[in-house]
């Protein structure tokens, strides 16, 4: 059996351990490793600095859906059903294949919403209404299944 790349549009996201939720699209899936660079005064001024890992940065998660009538549970999330503070939760992303069966798992720690985005409104436009919305996270990571 040959194995293939995996196409990216099977996939489902749940929100806090609840049910799948229906999105269109999911980015923001990155991280980096900040580099610390450290030279000092004995060192030749032909060699390159010393170079070491730092902080690790992941980015922020952006999803998006279309815009249902009746549902609004993101701008609830958004905005804590009006409750100061934020409202964390655990999401994971997964990757399904032809079966549904999942063949990557992203989990997403401690995430809350930052920025939630309405429809683009156009009297002349002819798209479906989506919605977005941007989630700050603390960490995330991968596993296979």
């Amino acid at each position: 059996m040959a194995n293939y790349p995996i196409p990216v549009f099977h996939f489902s996201v749940s929100l806090g351990g609840g049910a799948p939720i229906g999105f269109s699209e999911v980015s923001g899936l990155s991280q980096e490793v900040q580099a610390i660079e450290y030279r000092d005064g004995l060192m030749s001024y032909t060699t390159l600095p010393l170079k070491r890992p730092g902080l690790r940065k992941a980015g922020n998660i952006t999803l998006k859906r279309g815009f249902v009538q009746g549902n609004n549970d993101l701008y609830q999330w958004f905005n804590n059903n009006g409750t100061p503070g934020v409202d964390r939760r655990d999401l994971t992303i997964t990757l399904l294949n032809d079966e549904n069966n999942p063949v990557f798992v992203w989990s997403i720690a401690q995430a809350w919403p930052v920025k939630i985005e309405g429809p683009g409104l156009k009297a002349t436009g002819n798209e479906t209404a989506i919605e977005s919305i941007e989630l700050v996270h603390e960490g995330i990571t991968l596993s296979a299944a």
